[in-house]
């Protein structure tokens, strides 16, 4: 990313004798201070039900004044058992169950499982399905920073940039819906497919979309740039080293706000990401501000990627050509003894790997989702592991949190962009 162009001039902290931050409240002098003012802690709890944790997330802070000593999250109130369930289900039948981990991005969620599945069977997609997926994962990037940026500007007491962000979102539902029949939970991708085509006068749809969306990114822009409310709460509060975001393990725009070039799509392809024309936005100062902009920019190189990936998009099947992997049609199975018999051994049997293990990594909107596969050669896998981003992203919050205000937390908090589906999983 370029560099800033508003600074902000921030006061210098005071250090105790430990060299900790002090908070001295309005009004107390620093002999009264020294004399005890500040010398009882308090511990404030912060949900698991409060609209600036995102979800049932729960924080412990341990306050002097209004400087955070320590911050604890605690986690654990969904009980999802995502993982475990996924050992009792077919391999086909895992793919509403990821719609439910991250459920701001399901279509990513979908594309990263099946892509898991081929990897561990060696399915080679059709070129139509390899460009509605990268379509699919690109609305979704667009749509879960938008969620992220009205919610935030909610958090920091900005109210208009939400109707905005969620309008725009509204959108991308409505194409989501005509395609998949459904907003949320859309169950997408199939093993060595897709459920079903786009419908005839979608990717007019789309076009539209991309056409007019980037006025609103710059609406937002004009907005919370060089407003000197929003720098002064974001720029230099919740700040992670590039050294610290390697080591926490961070990933996507989190990782990038600290100065790390790293996007799976490029470093690591998939779906031919590699013939695609895009940036990696990377921040300076690993900061809220920073991690803002980043999120900025990814939306408009998103509408780049869906731009070219329409012009991509060319008539052919969607589907691999294999019945002991994609149900036959069903006009086949009604007239055709074989293809009956594939048909009721799919339903009943489900998809067979070779026994063996794959990992499988995507670039999701939050960073890198990760699918590990562990198969015994039947219809069901004998492990299946989760590496979700929220969930290794916010152990870096009590790193963020210590030192700064009470205030600070809601932003810090936000600017992790969690949703608690990957983190109690």
């Amino acid at each position: 990313m370029s560099s800033r162009t508003v600074e902000m001039e921030l006061q210098t902290p005071t250090l105790d004798a430990e060299g900790r931050v002090r908070h001295v409240p309005l009004g107390v002098s620093d002999s009264a201070y020294e004399e005890g003012f500040g010398s009882e802690h308090m511990l404030v709890n912060i949900g698991p039900q409060h609209p600036a944790t995102h979800g049932v997330l729960r924080l412990v802070l341990e306050l002097e004044g209004e400087t955070v000593l320590r911050c604890i999250p605690h986690i654990g109130y969904l009980h999802s058992g995502f993982e475990k369930l996924g050992e009792y289900r077919q391999y086909n039948q895992l793919i509403p169950l990821t719609d439910r981990t991250d459920y701001l991005s399901p279509m990513a969620n979908n594309v990263g499982l099946a892509l898991a599945v081929e990897k561990l069977m060696g399915i080679e997609l059709t070129e139509r399905c390899k460009v509605l997926r990268v379509i699919a994962c690109e609305m979704s990037r667009i749509i879960s920073h938008l969620v992220w940026l009205g919610t935030t500007g909610i958090d920091l007491g900005a109210y208009t940039p939400f109707l905005w962000s969620f309008q725009e979102r509204e959108r991308i539902y409505n194409l989501q819906e005509a395609w998949t029949g459904a907003r949320l939970t859309t169950s997408l991708t199939r093993v060595g497919g897709l459920m079903a085509d786009i419908p005839e006068g979608w990717e007019d749809g789309l076009r539209e979309f991309c056409r007019t969306f980037p006025s609103t990114l710059d609406e937002v822009d004009t907005m919370f740039t060089r407003n000197a409310i929003w720098i002064g709460r974001t720029q230099d509060v919740g700040t992670m080293s590039r050294e610290d975001a390697i080591n926490y393990s961070l990933s996507g725009p989190m990782l990038r706000a600290s100065a790390v070039d790293y996007d799976v799509r490029k470093d690591r392809p998939y779906l031919d990401y590699e013939t695609y024309d895009f940036d990696v936005p990377v921040g300076e100062h690993g900061d809220i501000y920073d991690r803002y902009t980043v999120r900025m920019e990814e939306m408009r190189q998103s509408n780049r990627i869906l731009e070219q990936a329409l012009d991509r998009l060319r008539p052919g099947p969607i589907n691999v050509d294999d019945p002991r992997v994609i149900l036959p049609p069903k006009s086949r199975a009604m007239s055709d003894m074989e293809a009956m018999i594939y048909h009721f051994k799919q339903v009943m049997e489900g998809v067979k790997p070779p026994a063996g293990e794959a990992y499988m990594g995507i670039e999701n909107p939050k960073g890198e989702l990760g699918y590990y596969m562990v198969s015994d050669g039947s219809a069901k896998p004998v492990r299946w592991r989760i590496r979700p981003p929220s969930f290794i992203n916010i152990a870096a919050l009590p790193r963020m949190c210590e030192g700064a205000l009470l205030s600070d937390v809601i932003a810090i908090n936000a600017s992790v962009d969690i949703v608690m589906g990957e983190v109690d999983r």
